[in-house]
């Protein structure tokens, strides 16, 4: 199916919830690869590539998206199922940037030719996008960004560093924060821009990680010439769209989905280990349990709240530092209990259920990204409880 034939095809807010659900629940089913469900680790575009252009022909890739647009134009409420749903089959996140917040941005703030350039092109996946926002003295406080975009002409000349840009080494096209006024207050004079990897003067630097993988990169501009057509919006008003862009992102990284997962591979992993009967481990498993049916019923409030398509507030940040705590709690037991096979990189025996050491990596940044807890506490101290800065 076309991005066009995508957009045609009948309104699916039209069902009702529930056939919603078991309509894309058995589109899912039938067409994700199993042999990606579930992995250890964040995937590069050669392994989801086939994913991404199967959800792009049946017309799935971009649920939010209007459907002029090539999207769905799902509602609130369905879009939360289609985001429960992703995660109950243990679908891997793929190369979504594009998708997930060029697409939003260029569709809210872009120009016309800039609507009809890019959104077909990322659809049928030939743009591959990366994040230009963190800097090394700039990632909790983003708005303190030092990367600079000059106007010479009709091109910006940019000028800077960028870090844990997420699979930059992947991507032929990257969105940053620049900032074009250096006068301005630092949330101003910040501006949103588009450019092709390829540009002279862009250079990447992977950096590994824990795990001995390659997933975040370093990224530097040196005298980086782009087109001035490729600002999106008004300059330096990058920093509202920025923010305007966090959406489902923040009811998305609140799922209860890491936790449950977790929870799961701690069970067999006890049961493997013969320590699932010990008194001690069943105290702090039920312990575990009790915290996770908390953490679904604080989701479910907010996800309540999408449904009847409520105004989210800033206490969602309760939802992040939650759930990700909770994680890493988790598979810091996991660690505990698997002995020997605690140091070890794969999974036990060649069982992908049986990853502990995997699963415990995956959770050491999840009170990082998506804005650390940190920076989360500190919002729902200022802008909940009025405390003073």
């Amino acid at each position: 199916m076309t991005a066009t034939a995508a957009a045609q095809q009948d309104d699916l807010n039209t069902l009702d919830d529930h056939r919603f659900r078991m309509k894309l629940r058995g589109w899912i089913e039938a067409n994700y690869p199993p042999e990606i469900r579930n992995p250890p680790s964040r995937l590069h575009w050669p392994d989801v590539k086939e994913w991404y252009l199967r959800l792009s022909r049946d017309g799935w890739l971009a649920p939010a998206w209007p459907r002029e647009y090539g999207g769905l134009g799902l509602s609130p409420a369905k879009l939360l199922i289609y985001i429960e749903e992703y995660q109950r089959h243990g679908c891997a996140r793929m190369r979504d940037q594009g998708i997930s917040m060029v697409g939003p941005l260029l569709i809210k703030y872009g120009s016309d030719e800039q609507r009809a350039h890019f959104l077909p092109r990322i659809l049928s996946g030939e743009y591959i996008w990366c994040q230009g926002y963190s800097e090394p003295n700039a990632g909790s406080d983003l708005a303190s960004l030092r990367t600079e975009a000059v106007l010479d002409g009709d091109e910006y000349v940019i000028n800077g560093q960028k870090i844990w840009t997420s699979l930059a080494m992947d991507a032929n096209w990257i969105f940053a924060l620049v900032r074009t006024d250096k006068t301005a207050k630092k949330q101003e004079g910040i501006s949103f821009i588009l450019a092709p990897m390829s540009t002279p003067g862009i250079t990447i630097r992977p950096i590994r990680n824990l795990d001995l993988g390659e997933e975040f990169c370093e990224t530097f501009f040196d005298n980086v010439r782009v087109p001035a057509k490729n600002l999106v919006g008004q300059p330096n008003k990058g920093w509202t769209m920025a923010k305007n862009l966090l959406g489902f992102e923040r009811i998305s990284i609140g799922s209860p989905r890491q936790s449950g997962y977790a929870l799961r591979r701690l069970k067999m992993l006890a049961e493997t280990m013969g320590v699932w009967d010990d008194p001690n481990f069943q105290d702090r498993y039920t312990r575990l349990r009790l915290d996770l049916e908390d953490h679904n019923v604080l989701f479910e409030s907010y996800a309540d709240k999408v449904r009847r398509g409520e105004q989210i507030g800033p206490d969602i940040s309760l939802l992040k530092i939650n759930q990700t705590e909770l994680f890493q709690r988790i598979t810091d037991a996991m660690l505990e209990i698997a002995g020997e096979n605690a140091g070890l990189l794969g999974p036990i025996g060649g069982n992908r259920d049986l990853n502990p050491t995997g699963v415990f990596i995956q959770a050491r940044p999840a009170t990082i990204y998506g804005g650390s807890n940190e920076i989360q506490r500190n919002i729902v101290a200022k802008n909940v409880l009025n405390m003073p800065g």
